[in-house]
């Protein structure tokens, strides 16, 4: 019986493992808490010190390691790699992932294989004494560091003083992911013109954020990249940089789809990716009828884990673990309960002191009243919104909504009558604005 271990695997996501099929043997083990790889307590994340934590967990194990998988973003993703490769284990070399986290050195990747889906780009060193010295691109541009998630300290700058203006932000805060990151990237042998561009950079892109952005979930077996899943990433706020919801399956059609998938496999390719899932963000503006490519993720996204489950009838857990384990991916299609499935980010665009949130009774109401919704609250009573970590650079998310419905109009109905039952009371902060 194979055992599997996976990275920061927590009691709201442990449940979507129960749904995959044709598992029954396997034998799938927590490694490391999600508290410890996801919100460590004194919000470092130090990347060699989880990774001799690790190696020590799976040493004293008295079984078999048969697999390692992560469904979370940096830096369980690439431990996961790192701890994989040193074990001989089953998934693609640091390298490939690295091209995968590593965003500038993607974006030098995928322009060898689809320049036309890619916007213009350049490294900037937020450290340096004039970062826009020789700067490349006109403006405006979104800015975003090297190795973050989440849209940490992702900004749209209008023009030089702006950029400016952010890097007192930038500077403070890039180390979180950045100091990690340069941790990382000592166990991937990277070329000589990435070498010098770590985790404390920054990269600056054109704007490509017109139209309508999705996300395809696939993997790579044998060198054959398949796409199993399309899902829409529905934007809000200012500048429309922030996740309203995620929804499944695709809307867009087919033929643009068709597109996306080929350019995703001629990416895997040169990537040299092979033997693990990932997923790919695109943007569609129907306009001009053009796709534009935003970035490359090596693992699952564990927020399409319910969509999956409720539409095709199980969590696509079940290809990040057979591919783990060597196995090839049996993932069935629209089997579930569900015609559609979304994700809901419910969010306040403005900084405030949590006072209350919904409590166990009311959260057990909300999900009565639509049976096979989940419900995951993010924020606890005296919770100041600016502290949350992870959170995009114009909003504060206060709590994950999972619902399935037959059509659209059935789901955002089904949204209104959970939301009812679940009330947050903010008290904004003077300097909110």
């Amino acid at each position: 019986m194979p055992d599997l271990f996976i990275l920061g695997l927590d009691d709201f996501n442990r449940p979507e493992l129960d749904s995959m099929r044709g598992t029954d043997d396997v034998r799938v083990h927590p490694l490391l808490t999600s508290e410890r790889v996801i919100r460590p307590r004194d919000g470092r994340l130090d990347f060699e010190a989880m990774r001799r934590e690790a190696d020590a967990v799976l040493d004293a194990f008295e079984g078999t390691v048969d697999g390692v998988a992560a469904h979370w973003d940096f830096p369980s993703s690439a431990l996961a790699g790192v701890l994989r490769n040193a074990r001989g284990l089953p998934g693609p070399t640091n390298e490939a992932v690295c091209r995968c986290e590593h965003k500038w050195w993607s974006r030098l990747e995928q322009q060898a294989v689809v320049p036309d889906l890619v916007p213009p780009f350049a490294a900037v060193d937020p450290f340096a004494d004039d970062p826009l010295a020789e700067f490349p691109l006109d403006f405006p541009v979104w800015i975003k560091p090297v190795k973050a998630h989440s849209s940490h300290l992702g900004f749209l700058v209008r023009d030089a003083e702006a950029f400016r203006g952010r890097l007192p932000r930038i500077r403070d805060g890039i180390g979180l992911f950045g100091e990690p990151f340069d941790a990382y990237l000592e166990h991937v042998d990277l070329p000589e013109r990435v070498r010098p561009v770590g985790g404390h950079w920054m990269i600056a892109e054109g704007i490509i954020s017109a139209g309508r952005q999705c996300t395809l979930e696939g993997y790579v077996r044998r060198g054959e990249t398949t796409i199993y899943g399309v899902v829409d990433s529905v934007r809000e706020g200012r500048h429309r940089s922030s996740f309203s919801r995620y929804q499944y399956p695709s809307s867009l059609p087919r033929r643009v789809i068709a597109r996306m998938n080929a350019a995703a496999g001629e990416v895997m390719t040169r990537f040299g990716y092979d033997e693990a899932p990932f997923n790919m963000e695109f943007y569609w503006d129907p306009r001009g009828d053009r796709i534009r490519l935003l970035e490359v993720n090596a693992r699952i996204s564990k927020s399409h884990c319910p969509l999956f489950r409720m539409v095709d009838g199980a969590s696509h857990h079940q290809v990040m673990t057979n591919l783990a384990l060597g196995r090839e991916p049996d993932m069935p299609r629209r089997e579930g309960p569900h015609r559609v499935a979304a994700k809901f980010m419910l969010r306040t665009f403005e900084d405030a002191t949590v006072r209350a949130v919904p409590d166990a009774d009311a959260i057990a109401r909300a999900e009565a009243a639509v049976p096979g919704a989940r419900i995951h609250p993010l924020v606890e009573p005296g919770t100041t919104l600016r502290h949350l970590p992870y959170q995009d650079s114009y909003s504060f998310e206060l709590a994950d909504v999972f619902v399935g419905a037959d059509d659209r109009t059935q789901l955002l109905e089904r949204r209104r009558r959970l939301q009812e039952h679940l009330t947050f009371e903010l008290e904004p902060l003077p300097d909110a604005a």
